[in-house]
């Protein structure tokens, strides 16, 4: 990628902007106080510095759900590990900046994005309506199916077999967002009782228990853990859509987006991300064009 060509891009256009506006000269009724320090795009109220805002600081720092493996979670180490860190190394390794992972309650990512505590969200986050009206989306880079998880000795078979019955799903995630959509009205209508969870870990050991029928999740997530857990888990096929996974950014920081959208691009034909994909999943998944 060169970055060079792309900042000078960024500076012709902020001097556009600046002449534009008068830049240097006094308006009326304002004072030098009313300047805003340079920041995102979604903050500075003029030219979109969101790419530089990253590059000055010399991070970029990764929100996360650090319990949703194979995705990004905690290994033995207690160091967070995973298919999403992988791809965001490499892409700060592009922009030239370091990666800083930063835990964050599922529920207020959105909150710790705008107040800045992070700069993207990058964790096995699903596209949406919503998501896609409040934040900026990079382009997707795996699909992925919201599916039930049943045990194996259950008469749960399909989505019609729920009627009746309890249903687990972590609080916060697209999961729980899809029970409330047009997609999952068939499944939402028919079930008795949904129960809340932190993660997906804990949502399946409620399905352990028998305290839930099935748990709705990523069919990503759920054949990693049933893999690395020698769980006797079915994912059914009667999913109830297909999703694409993203990287998400405040609204408006458009050069940052732009920019790890061309590090994808460039790690996807240089073979980078098929490596990374079959390092965790035995086959390339990405969807990257």
């Amino acid at each position: 990628m060169n970055f060079r060509r792309l900042m000078a891009m960024a500076a012709a256009a902020a001097m556009s902007v600046c002449l534009l506006a008068g830049c240097g000269g006094s308006n009326s009724g304002g004072s030098d106080n009313d300047s805003t320090p340079a920041g995102s795009g979604s903050g500075s109220g003029g030219a979109d510095q969101s790419l530089q805002y990253v590059l000055d600081k010399g991070e970029l720092v990764l929100g996360l759900d650090d319990s949703f493996p194979p995705m990004g979670y905690r290994d033995d180490n207690n160091e967070i590990v995973g298919f999403d860190i992988d791809v965001a190394t490499a892409v700060c390794e592009k922009l030239g900046v370091e990666l800083v992972t930063q835990p964050v309650d599922w529920d207020s990512k959105e909150l710790e994005l705008n107040a800045k505590n992070i700069d993207c969200i990058w964790n096995g986050l699903s596209v949406s309506e919503e998501r896609l009206e409040s934040m900026n989306m990079s382009i997707p880079y795996m699909e992925n199916h919201m599916a039930l998880v049943v045990r194996p000795d259950d008469s749960v078979t399909s989505i019609e077999d729920m009627e009746g019955k309890i249903l687990a799903v972590q609080s916060g995630s697209t999961a729980e967002e899809a029970l409330e959509s047009e997609d999952g009205a068939a499944l939402n209508d028919i079930i008795a009782n949904v129960n809340g969870f932190d993660d997906n870990l804990t949502a399946l050991m409620d399905l352990d228990t028998r305290a839930s029928d099935a748990v709705l999740m990523d069919d990503v997530v759920a054949n990693y853990l049933i893999e690395q857990n020698n769980k006797g888990y079915v994912v059914l096929s009667d999913f109830l859509y297909a999703e694409d996974y993203a990287i998400a950014f405040r609204k408006g920081d458009d050069a940052l987006t732009e920019a790890v959208n061309e590090a994808l691009r460039e790690l996807k034909e240089d073979g980078t991300l098929a490596e990374i994909s079959t390092k965790w999943f035995g086959s390339d998944k990405t969807t990257v064009e």
